[in-house]
Formats: structure tokens, C-alpha cells, sequence
């Protein structure tokens, strides 16, 4: 960087003390965008350079973040942080036991138009290309033989496995449209693993807290669940994981490496590579849920365990379900040399996949109007996140702790321990206004205070009551 004049710096310094009192003020709030480097220039009469260095200074203090391609932003760093959610501490003792009648109970009004719906984790309507995926519906109708009513391949659509494939590139992938199979969304792929590698009283591990979604479908399977202790921030705990692979007979380990719903925990790098390493030494597979991996905020997507599968233990799952169309069922596994068992598993349950749906997300993926549309979604994710810290912060209870997802959808909250979060939830429907209890992620007596919220939704004034109406009423449950 080069020496700064006395002039420039008086420059400098001043545009970065009066954007910092804006700041201080909360003329400018947390997830504010700010001028651009040019709108700076302009403003103050000052060169490129000088306007860097002022944003140069206000990082310096955290005050801002940059983010790729898309400008800068007030950050919550400066204010006082609240702390994180405790690792989590499940017995070690694999169980088998219903999660139905809170997930019913959580999910009864999470359809209604006029509820404010943090419990559903899936980006908002108004976040999606709708207009573009019309547009390509009608283009594979007009494509398909016979306008899409035919069977297609037992391994899916070719197009959308060929794109899988390249796209398997940006996470250092290095899969073939042959090692895919196509599925009707992730869970799909998951529950298509799970059938074709264990048999019931088969115990599978998994991370704590875990998706209620999996939960439900190991509990369907007859399979006992172990919960693995999971930090908030990385993930599966590796200790605990070696530990109980050298003494308990594992069918298999399912993961999420890539912003775990619902922690948002992201597995390091090296984590992922020895986990991998660790599970092909004793001969355990591991089924990957890379759902969310797309929807990073910072500047390059993470790897997968897929991505240091050397022998083809790793059966890595994903989908469009949280990034473009929740409802196409359009999802896909990369089963490595279970490619066989799991095939057979998809033609005994449903012979093929939806043709339509899956060539609309094919062509999505070949023009590249994917990519553009993640890079704004993940714009607004982080955006939407930023201010859901700053409300939360404002709003809930001392003593209230939460995540710090660098991707996904999910926002994990600990409250105050007094606080029985199904009893806050009863409290929030009366109010239009549903969540996630963290009781819905474990199959043991855990995460009683603990929420999960999907930051998913369109941020709008409706947004912003709901969340500040949660934090009252978790003031009032204390």
C-alpha cells in the first residue's frame, strides 16, 4: 500500500469519523449498505484512493465488511456480540424415539398468508427467479417427448446429471454425469441411502442438533439414532467421532459438512478430510447433505467430504430446494460405489424422476442463469441475517445467545435457560407468528431453550414486527 500525504490522510480520516458517527448514531444500522467507492468521490470532491483508504479505516475498526460484488456494508462487529450457542452435549447412547407430534404442532399454521413464518426453511417467493422458471417450464414441455408424460432413464435426466457434474468443479468435484442419479429432492437421496446401506435395529450417527426431516426418516427406517456433540461454529466434533467409531458398529454417519441445518455450522477443511479419512478406515460410509453449500457469504463456496473421497464412501446428497425451486422436487446423489444398491432402491419406489421439473433445472444450470441467481440470493441472505442480529440484539431477552452462519438459512437461538421454547412457541401462533423449537432437532431432552429461525423471508416491515414481537414475547416468558 502506498505512503500516505499529510493532506490525504486529513481527507481520509474525516469521511471515515463522519460515516462512524452515522454509524455510532444508528443513522446507519447493521446491514445498511453504504456509498460506493465512486458515490464517495463524488460527494466529497476526493479520489479513488482516498475514499479507499476511509473504508480502509472504518474496517480496520469493524465497523464495515466488504462483500464480493456487491459493495460495502455497517457490520455487527462493533457492537457489543452476543455470545455463541454452547456445543451440544448428547448422551452417547443411540436412541429411537417420535419427534411427530412437535413437528405437527410447529408446522399446523405455517401455511397461513397472513402468519409471519420463521419456522419454514426456503427462501422467500418473492427471492426466486418465478418469471424465468415459467419461461423455461414451457420451453422443456415444448422439448420433451411427448411434452414430458414419458418415463425417462432410471438414472434421471441426462442434462441436469451433466450440469450436476461440471458444477461438482466449484467444490472441487470431480464427478461425471455416470456418477449421478437423479432424485424428487434431497431427502429423497437421503432416505434412497439410508435404505440401501442399513437395515432396521441398524444404528446410524448423526450430528446434534440434527433436521427433524432426517430424524423422522431414521425413526420410520427402525434405525437408533446416535447424536454426535456439534459446535455451533464447526461441526461434528472430531474426538467424540473417533472415539465412537473405534467402539460402536456404525451402518453409516450422516452429515451436513456445509452450514448445518439447524447450527449453520460450516466442517473445516481439514475436519472434512480427516472425517473421511477416519470413516473409510473403519469401513463406515457417509451420507453427505450438501444442501445449502451454494449459499455462502463469503468470497468461494466450500468443499464437501465428497471432495477428498478417495474410495467412494462418500454418498454426497443435494437439490434446489433452498436455492431456486422448493417445490420442483429436483434433487440428485452422487452415491459413489453404492451407485448399484441405490439405484435399485429408486426403481422400487418410484421407477423415474419428474422429467419436466428436472429439464427445466437442467437448462437453469447450462445458461448460467443459476449463478446470477445465487449471487443475489446469497447478497440478500447475508443481508437478511445482518439484520435479524441487529433485531435480535435489540429485542430478546440478556442472556440470549445465537449462531454465526457463514451460509445457509438457518439462525440458531439459545434462550435463557427458564424459557421452554413450545411453551413460547404456543405463545408466538397466538400472535401469527411461528418458529422452530429446538426440541424438534434431537431425540433426547435437549435444546428445550433453543429456536431456530430462517432468515429465508423477504426483510419488510412484517419481518421486523414478527422478530421484534418474538423478543417480547420471550422478555414476557422469563
Amino acid at each position: 500500500m502506498k505512503q500516505k500525504s499529510p493532506g490525504k490522510e486529513l481527507l481520509y480520516i474525516k469521511i471515515a469519523n463522519s460515516l462512524e458517527q452515522q454509524i455510532s448514531k444508528d443513522i446507519l444500522k447493521v446491514g445498511d449498505k453504504l456509498p460506493s467507492i465512486r458515490m464517495i468521490c463524488r460527494q466529497h470532491g476526493v479520489s479513488m484512493s482516498t475514499a479507499q483508504f476511509a473504508y480502509y479505516e472504518l474496517e480496520g475498526k469493524s465497523l464495515i465488511e466488504s462483500r464480493p460484488q456487491s459493495g460495502y456494508y455497517v457490520s455487527n462487529s462493533f457492537r457489543k456480540k452476543m455470545a455463541m450457542p454452547e456445543a451440544s452435549r448428547p448422551v452417547s447412547t443411540p436412541v429411537v424415539k417420535t419427534v411427530t407430534d412437535i413437528f405437527e404442532n410447529a408446522f399446523n399454521n405455517a401455511s397461513e398468508k397472513s402468519f409471519t413464518v420463521f419456522s419454514r426453511g426456503v427462501p422467500a417467493v418473492a427471492l426466486l427467479p418465478i418469471a424465468k422458471l415459467n419461461k423455461g417450464m414451457l420451453q422443456a414441455v415444448r422439448s420433451l417427448p411427448g411434452g414430458g408424460t414419458m418415463y425417462e432413464p432410471l438414472q434421471g435426466n441426462e442434462k441436469l446429471r451433466t450440469q450436476v457434474a461440471r458444477w461438482s468443479f466449484n467444490w472441487k468435484g470431480t464427478l461425471s454425469e455416470k456418477d449421478i442419479l437423479t432424485t424428487a429432492g434431497c431427502i429423497s437421496a437421503i432416505s434412497y441411502c439410508l435404505m440401501a446401506l442399513t437395515k432396521r435395529g441398524d444404528t446410524i450417527a448423526v450430528e446434534s442438533p440434527c433436521f427433524y426431516g432426517i430424524l423422522q426418516l431414521a425413526q420410520s427406517l427402525g434405525l437408533k439414532v446416535l447424536e454426535l456433540p456439534t459446535s455451533p461454529q464447526t461441526g461434528v466434533d472430531m474426538d467424540s467421532l473417533k472415539k465412537i467409531v473405534a467402539k460402536t458398529k456404525l451402518a453409516a454417519c450422516l452429515f451436513v459438512s456445509n452450514f448445518n441445518n439447524p447450527f449453520g455450522s460450516l466442517m473445516p477443511e481439514e475436519n472434512k478430510k480427516a472425517a473421511v479419512q477416519l470413516l473409510e478406515q473403519y469401513n463406515v460410509p457417509l451420507i453427505e447433505d450438501d444442501l445449502y453449500g451454494d449459499l455462502y457469504f463469503g468470497d468461494k463456496r466450500p468443499t464437501c467430504c465428497k471432495s477428498y473421497d478417495e474410495s467412494g464412501m462418500v454418498l454426497l446428497c443435494s437439490s434446489v430446494s433452498k436455492t431456486l425451486a422448493p417445490a420442483y422436487r429436483v434433487g440428485w446423489v452422487a452415491p459413489g460405489k453404492f451407485m448399484n444398491e441405490v439405484m435399485k432402491i429408486k426403481l422400487f419406489h418410484s421407477l423415474c424422476s419428474t422429467p419436466i421439473t428436472h429439464e427445466v433445472i437442467g437448462n437453469f444450470l447450462e445458461t448460467g442463469r443459476y449463478e446470477a441467481h445465487l449471487r443475489q440470493l446469497r447478497r440478500t441472505l447475508h443481508a437478511n441475517y445482518l439484520q435479524y442480529v441487529r433485531l435480535i440484539g435489540e429485542s430478546f431477552p440478556d442472556g440470549t445467545k445465537i449462531s454465526r452462519p457463514q451460509g445457509g438459512l438457518s439462525l440458531w437461538v439459545e434462550l435463557p435457560k427458564q424459557i421452554d421454547s413450545i411453551e413460547l412457541y404456543n405463545a408466538a401462533v397466538s400472535k401469527k407468528i411461528t418458529f422452530s423449537p429446538g426440541r424438534m432437532f434431537t431425540l433426547q431432552n435437549q435444546f428445550n431453550n433453543c429456536m431456530r429461525l430462517s432468515y429465508g423471508l423477504e426483510w419488510n416491515e412484517q419481518t421486523a414486527h414478527g422478530l421484534k414481537a418474538l423478543g417480547k414475547l420471550a422478555k414476557a416468558a422469563l
